[in-house]
């Protein structure tokens, strides 16, 4: 069997792979991907990206269409049965990428979106109904063997690099023997997508609520937009003396819509009974295989974080992989995929744990206690969003001031002369030095660093919103990684050649020479 090469695998085709194919191709490397199935899944399934997820898309020229096809967020509240307020998350306040926190967006338009923007680049195949059904790998190279599902037809395929995105039950992450972390969090949901029709939207709340109502736990939120129709989404816990037949019908579905919407006012897209856990992989690396998004974690959705996990997971490996792939790195930069990936998606599934906690009770003595604990203020405020904590960060406190290292930069458009351009195109995806100061004549900057000068007119921070960042940390610079995350800063203009020293001799351990170019 004729051995065919490619520069990296992906095994599945849903949004993370989708993301993680376009990243790396642009970048200009060739991508095979394979999916058993021979069409996109047409439902809609995740609806949220957060501020840093669409920030990451716009950054590959998607700024256009995929406007067209999300909502930004507004209030995301939390009431009991009462509806009196438990929890309330501001979703519309300028995030620090620019525009609301989260936005909602509909899962197949933004796939079709993507699946366009693929198919127009010459270096990626894409093999629907093809089933992976080996994975190996020898000192150099990973192989998987598929089967046309058609034909039942074998081919052998050889890599650089195979990415498992292939759901749960990942036959990638079973090739490089990683186990499962269960975070003991299990519940069964109804998910339910309809289209309102006309003035039916008036019954139903603009904003995301929690009606943690221990006789029938609900979510409401929008669904993105698809063919200019705005979609809502009710989730149904199923409660403990229900069967799954009791509650996956159609008749049960509108019963439980009743007091938004009734049948002549919506149409119904789908439902489906899911169930929620807490998952997370022990090994998300073998050498030459690699894993991501729910092949490597898997959480309740009551932050709406799933998807946008597994496009940072995207996010982190491009870098890396490009950076390896060019030969920049060493393939030992990407043991930080998981160093730096791991203990920040487990936070974020604590983050979703700890909503869910509050809202899947269905006894009303135990609901009760919840709500007065809140009332009463005995509830811990909820944590922060994660942060990197490992990984390729600033250690040495001289270039941490404040904990900046590993917390995510601003953005901002900036005027550069005559034109208007995003901060991340102007960088685009390289590490990146932002200054208030002029550098020293003296500072050697090393080649594929990018400096911008934010008061200097061809990089001009006109909006003042990176400055004030800056300022009101008491920094005079900051060295920003390709992920957008800063890793250091420095509190004096004298000390910003110590910084890139200190970032050089960071970076020395994984780089292939030392000539070595930043990526």
């Amino acid at each position: 069997m004729e051995i065919q090469k490619t520069d990296v695998i992906i095994v599945g085709f849903g949004p993370v792979s989708a993301v993680l194919a376009l990243n790396l191709a642009k970048k200009g490397h060739h991508i095979t991907i394979f999916e058993r199935w021979t069409q996109r899944y047409h439902l809609p399934r995740a609806i949220c990206i957060d501020h840093e997820m669409r920030r990451m898309l716009l950054t590959l020229g998607l700024e256009k269409p995929l406007e067209s096809i999300i909502q930004p967020g507004q209030l995301y509240q939390w009431v009991n049965a009462d509806w009196k307020e438990l929890i309330t998350i501001d979703w519309t306040k300028e995030s620090i990428s620019g525009g609301s926190e989260v936005n909602f967006i509909h899962q197949p338009s933004f796939e079709k979106l993507i699946d366009e923007e693929l198919r127009k680049l010459s270096n990626v195949d894409i093999h629907l109904g093809y089933e992976v059904v080996e994975v190996s790998q020898d000192e150099h190279h990973a192989q998987v063997v598929c089967k046309n599902l058609e034909t039942d037809q074998l081919e052998e395929y050889s890599a650089r690099f195979v990415v498992g995105a292939d759901g749960a039950n990942s036959l990638v992450r079973q090739s490089i023997d990683a186990d499962w972390f269960n975070k003991g969090f299990a519940a069964d949901w109804l998910v339910v997508d309809i289209i309102p029709h006309g003035d039916a939207s008036h019954n139903i709340p603009k904003e995301a609520i929690q009606h943690c109502n221990p006789e029938r736990p609900t979510t409401i939120a929008p669904a993105g937009i698809h063919d200019g129709a705005y979609l809502r989404r009710w989730e149904f816990m199923r409660l403990p003396h229900e069967s799954v037949e009791d509650i996956e019908n159609e008749v049960k579905v509108w019963e439980l819509l009743k007091p938004w919407v009734t049948p002549d006012q919506a149409t119904l897209i789908r439902f489906k009974l899911y169930s929620f856990k807490s998952l997370i992989s022990q090994k998300w690396r073998q050498d030459h295989i690699l894993i991501a998004g729910d092949a490597a974690h898997v959480m309740p959705p009551f932050m709406g974080q799933g998807m946008c996990a597994g496009f940072r997971d995207a996010w982190n490996l491009t870098w890396k992989i490009s950076g390896v792939l060019n030969g920049d790195y060493e393939s030992s930069i990407l043991d930080t995929y998981f160093e730096e990936r791991s203990p920040h998606v487990n936070d974020v599934i604590e983050l979703s744990m700890f909503l869910g906690k509050v809202i899947c009770v269905s006894d009303q003595q135990e609901a009760q206690q919840r709500d007065q604990a809140f009332f009463d203020g005995l509830v811990p405020p909820m944590p922060d969003f994660p942060e990197l904590t490992q990984g390729i960060l600033a250690q040495h406190p001289l270039f941490n001031p404040q904990q900046l290292a590993g917390k995510l930069s601003p953005h901002a458009y900036l005027q550069c002369g005559e034109q208007t351009r995003r901060l991340d195109d102007l960088i685009a995806g390289h590490f990146s030095l932002l200054t208030i100061q002029a550098i020293a004549e003296d500072v050697r900057i090393p080649e594929g660093l990018v400096v911008v000068d934010l008061l200097d007119k061809q990089s001009l921070d006109r909006t003042q919103f990176i400055v004030n960042f800056m300022q009101q940390h008491h920094i005079q610079a900051m060295l920003i990684r390709p992920d957008f995350y800063i890793f250091g800063a420095v509190e004096q203009r004298q000390q910003i050649g110590d910084l890139i020293e200190y970032f050089e001799e960071t970076m020395q351990q994984y780089r292939t020479s030392a000539d070595y170019a930043l990526a």
